[in-house]
């Protein structure tokens, strides 16, 4: 919370609704840092972020999370990923947002944006892993979880991911030594998230690649305790994710995963 008006402004940001600047203190992350140590999305303070995110909503719906530049199609994923945390998946203002991204959704079933960072070659040809697997940790919120045929394709995309392993899509995201280190608090693309988000998916938990992912996540437990491999340098001080430590809510994470492969 003392970081609250660091930007400039009050809810982690600037006074122009930056709301990715401040990396993991950025008004998305802190929210997504605030909900995962357990402060009530009922409370004034998430409704007012709810509201805030929802200012910067387009008519068509998608997100500008700056003042200037392009919109992304990440960007939106990002916001509603946020909202979504937060209780909004059933927004009607949501809606619109939902069929933007599945009018968008590109033809091997992922998400990407037409932003070449790196340079244009056969492997920027493919959606970003990365941005994918956020979409359905948003998209879990809503109706269209385990009812959808263009949801289950983007699960197909991440799993066959997992088969060729190798830098893809315009951001290069890649499954390597980076991915395979557990990480937490969640924000990256890395095994530990890879796993909990498919584990809601019906069409994930029974396929061998998804299963193997799992083995080698419980591979990693230490007594039966998720422990942080890799963590972001600003959070390095922080108890419930120090590096190299067991974490009880990262277990607690991990524990959902293991209730949602009951269903």
């Amino acid at each position: 919370m003392e970081k609250r008006f660091d930007l400039g402004w009050d809810y982690w940001t600037t006074p122009d609704k930056r709301l990715t600047k401040g990396g993991v203190f950025s008004a998305i992350g802190s929210t997504l840092m605030l909900l995962e140590l357990s402060v009530d999305r009922e409370s004034d303070l998430m409704k007012e972020l709810s509201e805030l995110f929802f200012s910067c909503q387009r008519e068509d719906g998608r997100f500008k999370l700056s003042p200037n530049g392009a919109i992304y199609p990440c960007h939106t994923i990002y916001a509603t990923n946020a909202l979504c945390h937060l209780g909004q998946g059933s927004d009607e203002r949501l809606r619109k947002t939902y069929e933007h991204l599945f009018q968008i959704q590109y033809g091997d079933g992922g998400w990407r944006c037409n932003k070449f960072s790196y340079g244009r070659g056969p492997e920027t040809e493919f959606s970003n892993p990365g941005t994918t697997l956020h979409a359905l940790n948003a998209f879990r919120f809503t109706k269209y979880l385990n009812h959808s045929k263009e949801l289950d394709k983007a699960v197909e995309f991440l799993l066959k991911h997992w088969e060729v392993k190798v830098p893809i899509g315009p951001c290069h995201y890649g499954i390597g030594t980076l991915f395979m280190q557990v990480e937490y608090p969640f924000s990256n693309y890395n095994l530990f998230l890879y796993v909990y988000v498919l584990s809601f998916y019906d069409s994930a938990r029974k396929d061998p690649r998804f299963l193997e992912a799992l083995d080698l996540l419980q591979s990693k437990l230490v007594d039966g305790m998720i422990v942080v491999e890799r963590v972001n340098s600003k959070l390095s001080g922080f108890d419930f994710c120090r590096k190299g430590d067991k974490s009880v809510l990262a277990t607690r994470r991990f524990r959902e995963i293991l209730e949602n492969m009951k269903k």
